[in-house]
């Protein structure tokens, strides 16, 4: 059952101003209960240039997007990536660590200041 109220985590997988680099556990949370996830987005400060942003997010060690988020070349947010994510694993538990692994960046320009939306519903 849902408690039909939209919540959402926002998680900061960097500071705001140094480049970004590759690789993974960037950031990390533990879910404080049942998350039906339906939504997920992100964004940058500074946009990369030269190549996409690629982030892929984990649950418990297991990849929950079977494509991942993109944040396209000159833009900040990857709402209007020309590839949205698509999410394989929409329920995560609770007391599961969500894990977020960044596999690309800008070549030109890295990108700074990624933060991670991931929006849903609570499951009570």
């Amino acid at each position: 059952k849902y408690d039909n109220n939209t919540s959402s985590f926002v998680l900061a997988c960097s500071d705001e101003t140094s480049d970004l680099e590759i690789g993974d556990d960037k950031a990390q949370i533990r879910l404080p209960f049942q998350f039906e996830l339906t939504s997920i987005s992100a964004n940058v400060n500074t946009a990369p240039t030269g190549s996409t942003i690629s982030i892929q997010v984990q649950e418990d060690g297991s990849d929950i997007l079977t494509t991942p988020i993109t944040i396209d070349i000159s833009e900040t947010t990857s709402e209007s990536a020309a590839v949205p994510p698509v999410i394989d694993d929409s329920t995560l538990a609770a007391n599961s660590i969500i894990s977020i692994d960044l596999d690309q960046i800008g070549s030109s320009t890295a990108g700074t200041g990624l933060k991670i939306n991931l929006i849903g519903y609570r499951i009570v």
